[in-house]
């Protein structure tokens, strides 16, 4: 089978397991060179033909770059989507739902989300004409009581929700959103597809902040956004705001993207195991007030997240120790192997004072610490806690 790119695929690759999609990058091979490494493509322009037609159907690299093409198609087979765009940023994917809307439509979304999101809804997306409610992610019938058969036009889900990872049952809201006739967006960035497929329970779009697992190295800027039905009306409005707004993703930020991709299953897996021997570690521990972390049993949420994550329950977890915000910011300060940085889902493990960097008006008690547990040796990692907690008494 030959792509629009012009590089061969295997036919069969709807059939084959997320791992063997990602490390083969779904087996392309340019054809002029046979290239097993995905090719760049860095031209902005692309010469039309005589007729006036347009090879390939590409005018302009804005939406057209053939690097876009197998990066995009990953994504489809890993979330089950009809099409995909890639854009700038995380915060660039979400915005341009966002400006698909019409001033006076009405949104649901979770009180505990990503910070920077939630802010831009209150401050730009109020100024545009849009309305808002905010629920408890983990109650369904609070999402239901505030979707508004007639107004209501997206519920947007994250889970598991930064930063306490509350788990939201995709299905049921996704049930009660079709009802009203709303679009269902779910930011999938923690979960992955392959511990997740919103797609598959009910939602319309999928957004991704590529920067964390889906590149997984902490260094591309990247937003996704996957489709179930690229022919809605919805979608093609959001393929406006992604070609006119002009947030598109770079060629080479496209192609480190999907070199990242190509490990993500080992590093989904490896993070996910090492997030759980954590949990379960300091979980009852003597100088820690809580864990939060969805697969505890302990966790509210843990029978949702067991029904609709497989396969593991993410590398994102929150302690909240003992002693109040001072002793959390001096223990996050005595950790060595975590280091002291925002974002997550690097292979490397970090440690973030999240209330002090939302703010004075953040929902987040000052002493949480949330934790990106990445590939490193568990027992390394598990010390490096334990010597912080000790050193910070």
């Amino acid at each position: 089978m030959t792509t629009k790119s012009g590089a061969t695929m295997s036919a069969d690759n709807k059939k084959q397991q997320p791992a063997t999609i990602t490390a083969q990058a779904l087996g392309w091979v340019e054809e002029t060179t046979r290239s097993v490494t995905p090719p760049i493509y860095p031209s902005t322009t692309f010469e039309r033909n005589t007729d006036l037609s347009y090879h390939d159907g590409r005018c302009y690299t804005r939406t057209d770059n053939p690097t876009y093409d197998q990066a995009g198609a990953v994504l489809d087979a890993l979330e089950g989507g009809a099409q995909t765009r890639l854009f700038a940023s995380g915060m660039a994917a979400a915005v341009a739902l966002l400006h698909a809307l019409s001033p006076g439509d009405h949104v649901v979304a979770p009180k505990v989300m990503y910070w920077a999101l939630r802010s831009f809804m209150l401050d730009s997306g109020v100024r545009g004409g849009l309305t808002f409610d905010f629920v408890d992610n983990g109650d369904t019938a609070d999402w239901v009581s505030h979707i508004k058969p007639g107004k209501t036009k997206m519920v947007w889900l994250e889970t598991p929700a930064n930063p306490d990872w509350q788990i939201t049952d995709i299905a049921a809201v996704a049930d009660a959103a079709h009802k009203a006739g709303a679009i269902v967006a779910v930011d999938n960035t923690v979960a992955t597809p392959l511990l997740t497929r919103p797609i598959e329970l009910g939602a319309d779009i999928v957004m991704h902040s590529a920067t964390k697992y889906l590149n997984g190295h902490s260094d591309v800027l990247a937003g996704t956004l996957t489709t179930a039905n690229k022919d809605s009306e919805f979608w093609q409005r959001v393929c406006k705001q992604h070609a006119g707004g002009g947030g598109v993703l770079g060629v080479f930020e496209a192609w480190l993207l999907l070199r990242g991709m190509r490990t993500l299953s080992i590093r989904v897996e490896r993070a996910s195991i090492n997030a759980m021997a954590i949990a379960r570690h300091f979980e009852n521990h003597p100088e820690v007030a809580q864990v939060q972390y969805p697969g505890l049993e302990s966790h509210i949420g843990h029978d949702i997240a067991k029904r609709q994550m497989n396969g593991g329950f993410g590398g994102m977890m929150s302690i909240r120790v003992k002693g109040g915000g001072a002793r959390a910011v001096d223990f996050h300060n005595q950790c060595k192997l975590f280091k002291r940085a925002t974002s997550l889902g690097g292979v490397e493990s970090l440690i973030e004072h999240r209330s002090s960097v939302e703010g004075p008006t953040s929902p987040v008690p000052d002493d949480l610490l949330r934790l990106s547990v990445g590939i490193e040796d568990i027992n390394d990692l598990i010390h490096d806690i334990e010597t912080a907690l000790d050193l910070s008494k």
